[in-house]
């Protein structure tokens, strides 16, 4: 969600506890435009936080003109100092999906990974060496994950260039009421996977400059959203069964839109017998 509209944007995506205090909302609203400033960002993002058994991680993301460009990832402990956080290799995000349980809270801690198997030992052990990583890899790993798999914007809302560049749609002015209660009209933002398997038949009725993502309505497993109405039916929710925590919103009819994650840090593996 955009930091700019932090207080109204965290009203209307949470109904419940996001772990955010008083204390960290006024914090957060003083220090992210410095981050913008001091970073030079077009613009600044407050992706949200990851509950760690220690301490939590505060997370923002800075953009640059084009959208679609790998975005810089800061997090903070107490919502005022900010770090950078070292871009995410295929690597990294491979590592972090064999380790288990919560986050320490300790950017320095290291994993160890005690039982790794044969397939596991071929990719990443070297010499016999025990594999490690910091947990700030992991971190950044997971954020990728998320950023992946439940990282989504409105249809319409960005609009690609000719020349591969993406911006904000200035003519979007948000979905109907009709729209926003559908999967189809929302985008993962990120490499698109499925668009590239469409036929061209399929693909004669996209517009290549609005649908160049794919959208969640093939997202597996089935089920994997919910979709409701709050605040009196003026504001649609999506909430992930797959990542807990992650939370967009949208007000049909205006500009406004944005998604948080507060959570642990952890894939609801359990989802499909769940469904």
């Amino acid at each position: 969600m955009d930091a700019s509209e932090l207080h109204t944007a965290l009203q209307l995506a949470t109904s419940g506890d996001t772990g955010l205090s008083l204390e960290k909302r006024a914090a957060l609203g003083a220090s992210l435009p410095l981050l913008q400033r001091d970073y030079r960002f077009e613009r600044v993002w407050f992706w949200g936080c990851i509950q760690g058994v220690r301490d939590a991680y505060y997370i923002a993301q800075g953009l640059g003109p084009d959208l679609a460009a790998p975005r810089s990832r800061l997090y903070s402990l107490n919502c005022v100092e900010w770090s950078l956080l070292p871009p995410a290799t295929e690597e990294m995000v491979a590592q972090a999906e064999l380790l288990e349980g919560r986050f320490q809270g300790d950017p320095s801690f290291e994993y160890e990974y005690a039982e790794v198997n044969t397939e596991d030992d071929e990719r990443f052990l070297d010499d016999g060496k025990e594999l490690t990583m910091k947990e700030e890899n992991r971190l950044v790993a997971t954020i990728e994950q998320i950023d992946r798999a439940v990282g989504i914007i409105p249809r319409r809302a960005f609009m690609k260039t000719p020349l591969g560049s993406v911006h904000e749609n200035r003519n979007f002015e948000g979905l109907s009421l009709m729209e926003a209660k559908k999967l189809s009209s929302y985008f993962h933002f990120t490499e698109p996977v499925n668009l590239k398997n469409k036929t061209l038949l399929e693909k004669a009725d996209l517009d290549p400059s609005i649908d160049f993502l794919d959208s969640l309505e093939h997202d597996v497993p089935q089920g994997s959203w919910t979709v409701q109405l709050e605040k009196g039916s003026t504001v649609v929710v999506l909430r992930s069964l797959l990542w807990l925590g992650l939370t967009f919103y949208h007000v049909p009819m205006t500009k406004q839109y944005g998604y948080i994650y507060c959570g642990t840090g952890e894939k609801n593996l359990d989802l499909p017998f769940m469904l």
